[in-house]
């Protein structure tokens, strides 16, 4: 008896935070995956081991996604180990450190813009060509709830490339439809991940609580849900929407 073709999906950024979670609760859900990482290989096998524990398959790809030849290859690898892709999560970000735009150095202000912007821009483009050819497809963008809030004394110029994503989701969805893409995005709020570690504030989460209306940052497998859902078929007649999973902030 031949194996059922599942959906194939590629997740960049997959290797930890909001992309691991969200490749476990695919694989749940029946989604082979393509799981894209930049750095940190054994982060990526361990999500991986976990992605085919539930039952899916797995390639891993590293991948700079602010790099043409790069994202070329992600697809291509995908395409060739698992099959036909069909879905793309674009996750990679960067927010560089936190503080003041005046204080921000020209080369943190450029990686973020090249992997927040251009990164999906790139993805979204070859996502766009491989799944026109077959007709129909689906891509959920990462956004941010940062890029309504400004971030000030943060990082306004990640939130900057978050509006950019918003802006990128409405316009290709319009643009795709009519190929029988469907293109969505979620905008997270503060969520318990590695993320603010790197940006040299462990303990924002905690302290953003009081901020919160739910009273608590979220966690990846609650953005993970969202994402699980603009993918399935239960949002089939949803494209063009921004999705705030961010406690009502």
């Amino acid at each position: 008896m031949s194996r059922p073709v599942s959906p194939v999906t590629i997740v960049t950024g997959g290797s930890r935070g909001i992309g691991a979670a969200t490749c476990v609760r695919l694989a749940e859900d029946g989604h082979d995956l393509a799981l894209g990482y930049v750095a940190n290989k054994a982060a990526a096998e361990e999500t991986a081991a976990a992605v085919r524990a539930a039952g899916a398959r797995c390639v891993t790809v590293r991948v700079d996604t602010s790099d043409e030849a790069d994202v070329e290859r992600l697809f291509d690898t995908a395409a060739a180990g698992l099959g036909r892709v069909t879905g793309l999560v674009n996750n990679a970000g960067v927010t560089g450190p936190l503080g003041r735009l005046a204080d921000a150095r020209t080369e943190d202000l450029r990686r973020v813009l090249e992997v927040n912007l251009l990164g999906y821009l790139l993805c979204c483009r070859r996502a766009a060509r491989d799944m026109a050819e077959s007709g129909s497809g689906a891509i959920v963008n990462i956004s941010s709830a940062a890029a309504t809030l400004g971030s000030p004394g943060d990082y306004v110029h990640y939130a900057a490339t978050k509006a950019a994503t918003d802006a990128l989701t409405v316009g290709l969805a319009k643009e795709l439809g009519p190929d029988g893409i469907r293109v969505n995005a979620v905008a997270p709020g503060i969520i318990n991940t590695e993320m603010h570690s790197a940006m040299g504030d462990a303990d924002r989460p905690a302290r953003a609580a009081a901020q919160i209306p739910l009273g608590r940052p979220g966690e990846p497998s609650e953005i993970a849900g969202a994402v699980a859902w603009l993918l399935s078929a239960d949002a089939s007649y949803t494209t063009g929407t921004v999705l705030r999973v961010s406690g009502g902030r």
